[in-house]
């Protein structure tokens, strides 16, 4: 057989072997791997992962560490599961209350302040609840319920989703109706639906930054409300660091980004590409708390 009729069966047996390897990454639950080191331990966390932080993060890490860093895209609310049920070492999440509970029950350890975000609330620049003119979080949201103005949830026990609800809560309300709509999608996927349907929306101003070159429908209308102070911390899972050494690298790398290299690529990350930082460090986070 010659090597022209030869070329398509190696073709499609790379192909197979590539999905193979696909399907192998899927089933472990990686979203993506950093590092290529023979150790390796797991993190779950959503936006600093989806925006790139996590993997800027993980290369300056393993300038001295060589390890490989499995990352599971999950809100706050469902890494906090993932810690629980030992399917991750680490998280980095913004659900403070959840965290201290799971601290206080013994199933998570190391709990570090690592940095901070903010929310935004975005929506139609026509703004037909005036939410412009609100005076607090609580009265934004008070003027889109009474307007009944399109608003997105993410409905996912995320960090993000807990906040909205308890900024609700502080408004006296409980949103119901056509106007509510609920996406149980990730930040990024639920921003990109607002701008398609008009409507309104709590973001963090990290996925903000990145992408309103792409929202032409959007614009950021109600912040700077303490209470839309996002603050994020890294927690471990307890263990044995002799018999799991998964868990002697987990805890290095929280202290690395804890570290003074490893806040200073929290606070200028996004920068050079998009003319300004897209989270603040824990010395600014630290204020919040």
């Amino acid at each position: 057989m010659s090597k022209k009729s030869d070329w398509p069966r190696w073709f499609l047996a790379s192909v197979l072997l590539l999905s193979m390897a696909t399907l192998a990454a899927a089933d472990d639950g990686c979203k993506a791997v950093y590092g290529k080191g023979p150790d390796r331990f797991t993190l779950a966390t959503a936006s600093p992962g989806e925006l790139g932080l996590l993997e800027r993060l993980s290369t300056a890490f393993n300038r001295e560490h060589k390890v490989s860093i499995c990352w599971k895209k999950a809100g706050s609310g469902k890494s906090l599961g993932l810690l629980q049920a030992r399917q991750a070492d680490i998280i980095m999440v913004h659900a403070p209350a959840a965290e201290q509970k799971a601290v206080a029950e013994g199933w998570a350890t190391q709990r570090t302040l690592i940095g901070a975000n903010e929310f935004y609330l975005v929506g139609p620049r026509e703004d037909p609840a005036r939410i412009a003119q609100a005076e607090s979080a609580g009265d934004a949201y008070a003027r889109i319920a009474k307007a009944r103005a399109k608003f997105l949830s993410r409905g996912d026990d995320s960090g993000t989703h807990k906040r909205e609800l308890a900024l609700w809560k502080q408004a006296g309300l409980k949103p119901v109706g056509a106007w509510y709509i609920t996406t149980r999608d990730f930040m990024l996927a639920t921003l990109r639906r607002a701008n398609e349907v008009g409507g309104y929306f709590m973001t963090d101003s990290s996925t903000w930054v990145a992408e309103k070159k792409e929202l032409p429908n959007l614009e950021v209308l109600f912040r700077g409300d303490p209470l839309l102070i996002n603050i994020y911390h890294a927690l471990r899972r307890p263990g044995d660091m002799e018999s799991e050494p998964e868990l002697k690298y987990a805890s290095r790398f929280i202290d690395f980004v804890g570290s003074g290299e490893g806040q200073e690529i929290i606070r200028t990350y996004g920068k050079r590409l998009y003319g300004e930082p897209m989270y603040q460090d824990a010395a600014y986070a630290r204020q919040y708390e």
